[in-house]
C-alpha cells in the first residue's frame, strides 16, 4: 500500500464512522484509468467505481464489495491499491435504491435504514450485473475473477464464493459468519461453507467483539468437515474489527499491511494475477 498525503476530510467517508487521529491512506490514480461508471441492473442503473491500469488489457478481474458504511473514499481507495496491481477492480453501491449510507449519522441508522432492508439474493444478482458489465467493456473476459469485502462486505464475500462459479479466489475481511437469519437473509457463511465454489481466505481480528473466537473456530471446523481445506482463516490476536480501515481509529498498521499482502499471495497462489 502507498501512503500519500490526504485529506483529513471525514465527510468523504462515513458519517457514521468515528474518524481516525491520522490521515487515512490515499493512492493516486495516476497511470489508471479510474472513475464513476455506470451498472445496469434490476431495478435502476447502479452507480460503482472502477480503476485499472491504463495499459491494454484484458486484465484479471476483482469485485470489492463495501463495507456496511457503503461506497466512499476508503472503498474507492482500496479499488486504486489493487489496479495499481494490475487488476481491474470494481466496486459496485450496492444499497443505491435506498440513498447514500455515507451520509447516515449512526450505526443503528445503518442497520435499519440500509442493512436489514438490502436482500442477499438482490446483492448477488448486482454482483452478477458487475460481472456482466465488465465482460463487456473486456470482450467476455473477466476471467480470472476474484472477490474481496470488509465487514458487512466480508459476509457477503462469502456468499457470493458460494453462489458464482467464476470466483476463483476470495478474500473476506472479519465478516459475520453466524447468527440470525431472516427472509432477505436466509442464509448465514456457515451455512453455504459446503457450496464454496472458490477457496475463500478469512481474515479476522482475535479483540473483534461483534465476531467472538468461537464462532471462527466454528467455520474453521466447517470448512475441515466439508471439505473445503483449501480455504483458510487467519486470525490477528490483537486486531479489533476493521483493522484495515486506515480512516478509523479501529486501524492497525501492521495488520492490515499483512493482511493486504497476504490478500496479493492469494489471488496470485488461485490463478487471480495480472
Amino acid at each position: 500500500m502507498t501512503q500519500a498525503p490526504s485529506s483529513p476530510d471525514h465527510a468523504r467517508f462515513a458519517r457514521a464512522a468515528e474518524p481516525g487521529t491520522q490521515a487515512p491512506i490515499h493512492t493516486s490514480s495516476q497511470g489508471l484509468l479510474a472513475g464513476p461508471v455506470k451498472i445496469p441492473t434490476q431495478g435502476g442503473t447502479m452507480p460503482a467505481y472502477r480503476a485499472a491500469p491504463a495499459t491494454p488489457g484484458p486484465h484479471p478481474v476483482v469485485l470489492v464489495v463495501q463495507e456496511i458504511f457503503g461506497l466512499h473514499e476508503h472503498i474507492e481507495d482500496v479499488v486504486r491499491r489493487l489496479a495499481k496491481q494490475g487488476y481491474l477492480a470494481i466496486a459496485p453501491a450496492l444499497y443505491f435504491r435506498l440513498g447514500d449510507p455515507a451520509q447516515v449519522g449512526s450505526i443503528d441508522e445503518l442497520m435499519q435504514q440500509y442493512v436489514y432492508k438490502t436482500p442477499d439474493a438482490q446483492v448477488l444478482a448486482d454482483l452478477d450485473a458487475t460481472l456482466a458489465w465488465v465482460d463487456q467493456q473486456q470482450s467476455g473476459s473477466a476471467n480470472p475473477l476474484g472477490i474481496t469485502g470488509f465487514c458487512w462486505g466480508g459476509r457477503i464475500t462469502w456468499l457470493y464464493a458460494a453462489h458464482q462459479p467464476r470466483v476463483k479466489a476470495a478474500v473476506a475481511w472479519y465478516g459475520r459468519l453466524e447468527g440470525k437469519t431472516s427472509p432477505l437473509a436466509p442464509r448465514q457463511p456457515a451455512d453455504v461453507v459446503g457450496e464454496l465454489k472458490a477457496p475463500v481466505l478469512g481474515l479476522y481480528g482475535g479483540q473483534d467483539t461483534g465476531i467472538p473466537a468461537d464462532s471462527v473456530e466454528r467455520m474453521q471446523a466447517a470448512l475441515a468437515q466439508h471439505g473445503q481445506g483449501d480455504s483458510q482463516i487467519h486470525v490477528y490476536p490483537e486486531a479489533p474489527h476493521a483493522f484495515f480501515a486506515d480512516y478509523r481509529p479501529s486501524y492497525r498498521a501492521h495488520d492490515a499491511r499483512d493482511g493486504w499482502q497476504r490478500l496479493l499471495d492469494w489471488f496470485q497462489r488461485h490463478g487471480v494475477r495480472p
